[in-house]
């Protein structure tokens, strides 16, 4: 799998027929090993390692319905009152971060409605707070740490 530009983590990768199979902590088993799937336990595990989330408030691949759509996101990290607060969506490195991109997650979040959504590739991360009243994305620099 490609380095990516998130910390590394120790994870254990284990083989089952023609698929690679990577642990994944949040779900406790063992899922195949995608670009994409890469990508999200290295997100996770920053989130959790370097920013301070707890693994108990991140929901990964939570069903979500946008009229009459279902659709799953990718990672959603609650606040401790349970209310949606980062809405994470993973692509693989090699997929460019388009304005595409950008508007599958905003669909995502008019259901949801986090306060901060992220979108990363694993090489690019782009962090936005957002103003529901105005409707507004306004880029931040940095992803935000927990805040018990």
């Amino acid at each position: 799998m490609e380095a990516l530009n998130l910390p590394p983590f120790d994870y254990k990768i284990t083989k089952s027929g023609a698929n690679y199979l990577i642990f994944d902590a949040l779900r406790r088993k063992n899922v195949v090993l995608t670009p994409e799937e890469w990508v999200r336990q290295h997100f996770v595990h920053y989130l959790t390692g370097a920013l301070g989330y707890p693994k108990s408030l991140i929901s990964i691949e939570r069903g979500t319905s946008y009229n009459t759509l279902q659709k799953r996101t990718d990672l959603c990290v609650y606040s401790n009152e349970g209310k949606p607060h980062l809405l994470v969506e993973c692509k693989a490195a090699y997929v460019p971060i388009t304005q595409d991109v950008v508007k599958q997650v905003s669909v995502y979040n008019q259901t949801l409605q986090a306060k901060y959504v992220v979108i990363t590739n694993g090489l690019q991360h782009y962090c936005w707070q957002v103003d529901f009243e105005t409707r507004r994305f306004e880029p931040l620099q940095e992803i935000p740490t927990f805040q018990p």
